[in-house]
């Protein structure tokens, strides 16, 4: 155990609550946004494409902002990455044409998977890292990761509710669906107004560093010092994400959608549980990362859930699916708080920001080519199986590269 409670700031509060709503608003569009792209006639390689130009345009959007945060400021940050949130969101809703969805998608801030996309995660984690000491660290992510996951999952059972109830009541599948999406808007001015209560002490303690040029005018996106741990990670997580990007949470609702024919309120019910699970995991890693290390803790508690995500779509029947696909989200996210804390732990307190930016975004390039494959793949009788055995395998190979590489790397906090 920590041998002082961990406590938390205003500012750390009201960036938790802000994870919470943000979280909440993903989780919410994330289990009909397949389900309302068809239901709008976009066929399934379009969507996939659309899926795909959501994440690239966050690569972009997100290195931009996260390697000058803090230059720029941090609050000034978040503040436009939820401005992106509602304008994606207004676009969405307010037409069926293709290339303004496109052009939405790639400029916007939207979550196909559930999880984080945007400026958002790599400044919350360094404001949030300023605000405890290295013993308190991983803890800190783990509540932070159990806040997002449990607000991922009420938002996932709320918009499958909210979207069956409307259709019970006699809406198009298309207006039942497209109302979560108008909550996603509505919750990115949420996060408009919260963010502008943060205060200063979240803004980077070494201004004038971060404005330095770095010695000899080479530089990785503002990343000198930690440049060559932060490109081995970069490359290491983006094969993860891309493996997880054929996976998504939407990808893996139509997926069941198509397989059972299950209603929203059962896909919501299902993810339910399913980030539950994943959200109780994250204070799970916390004992283990103590024992065993961060490293360890990323890579042992990975492999095996990465076998159940094979798993899942070769059982016979829905019941033992689901019962698959949760006891994978048990332990599949045990490496996320610990990935955090490794990637703060390892790299120049001066670069944080940028490194988590950095790593944070190559994660998204990773996983912005994988749904215009996954998507065909999905709808095809016959190759549906494929993005779950290729997603499990590819995170298998990540997981005993990562150890390979980095099992030398030593850290008082490691």
């Amino acid at each position: 155990m920590d041998s002082a409670p961990l406590t938390l700031t205003r500012d750390a509060r009201l960036l938790f609550a802000a994870r919470t709503i943000r979280l909440f608003a993903y989780g919410f569009v994330s289990v009909v946004l397949v389900l309302y792209l068809s239901a709008i006639r976009i066929d399934d390689h379009r969507i996939g494409l659309l899926l795909t130009l959501t994440l690239v345009g966050d690569v972009a959007i997100s290195l931009y902002l996260t390697t000058r945060a803090d230059m720029l400021g941090r609050r000034r940050t978040l503040i436009a990455g939820a401005v992106l949130m509602i304008l994606a969101a207004a676009v969405f809703v307010s037409t069926r044409d293709f290339t303004f969805l496109l052009i939405a998608a790639t400029i916007g801030v939207i979550s196909p998977s559930g999880n984080e996309v945007g400026p958002f995660l790599a400044v919350e984690q360094v404001a949030l890292a300023q605000t405890a000491g290295a013993e308190h660290r991983t803890a800190l992510f783990a509540w932070y990761n159990l806040a997002g996951s449990f607000a991922t999952a009420a938002g996932s059972l709320c918009a499958g509710f909210l979207s069956d109830s409307m259709m019970h009541r006699g809406f198009s599948a298309a207006a039942s669906y497209r109302s979560p999406i108008v909550g996603y808007a509505f919750l990115g001015i949420v996060l408009v107004v919260l963010f502008s209560f943060v205060s200063t002490s979240v803004e980077s303690r070494r201004p004038a560093q971060a404005e330095m040029p770095a010695p000899h005018g080479q530089s990785l996106f503002h990343v000198e010092r930690s440049r060559g741990v932060v490109t081995r990670l970069s490359v290491l997580f983006a094969l993860d994400a891309f493996a997880g990007g054929l996976v998504v949470q939407s990808i893996v609702a139509y997926w069941f959608y198509r397989r059972f024919g299950l209603s929203p309120a059962m896909l919501g019910s299902i993810f339910f549980g399913a980030n539950l699970f994943a959200g109780v995991s994250s204070l799970l890693a916390v004992r283990i990362a103590r024992r065993f290390g961060l490293l360890n803790t990323m890579v042992f508690t990975h492999l095996p859930s990465n076998i159940l995500l094979i798993l899942v779509p070769l059982m016979p029947t829905l019941p033992l699916a689901v019962a698959v696909l949760l006891m994978r989200f048990s332990i599949s996210q045990m490496d996320v708080p610990t990935r955090q804390s490794y990637v703060m732990a390892v790299v120049d307190e001066s670069e944080r920001t940028a490194a988590a930016g950095i790593t944070g975004v190559a994660r998204t390039t990773g996983a912005a080519l994988a749904p215009v494959i996954a998507m065909p793949l999905v709808a095809g009788l016959a190759t549906s199986s494929l993005p779950f055995i290729v997603a499990g395998a590819l995170k298998i190979v990540y997981d005993l590269v990562l150890l390979r590489a980095f099992r030398a790397t030593r850290h008082p906090s490691l």
